[in-house]
């Protein structure tokens, strides 16, 4: 266990940062699933919208430091070529 105030106060301040985290990555992935479920239904305008959605939540995760631009970048853009290359 942390023995000095400063250490005991990092621990509970990485504690707190990992809820946070925690549940910031959860919501993205909600939002990601929930296009990946659009698409699989054959529905572009409902996937085409549900990313619109998605992309501001994965990018906000971005800033925040929950996840790397770069991946951020290559979910929304998989996930774009997908719904272009439905038909209808």
């Amino acid at each position: 266990m942390a023995n000095s105030l400063q250490a005991r106060k990092r621990v509970k301040q990485t504690r707190r940062r990992t809820e946070v985290n925690r549940a910031r990555r959860s919501r993205i992935r909600t939002f990601l699933k929930s296009v990946e479920e659009a698409v699989d239904s054959g529905d572009r305008q409902r996937a085409a919208s549900a990313l619109a959605a998605a992309e501001p939540e994965v990018m906000r995760g971005v800033t925040k430091g929950v996840l790397h631009k770069n991946t951020a970048s290559r979910k929304i853009s998989r996930l774009s070529a997908r719904i272009k290359s439905m038909d209808g």
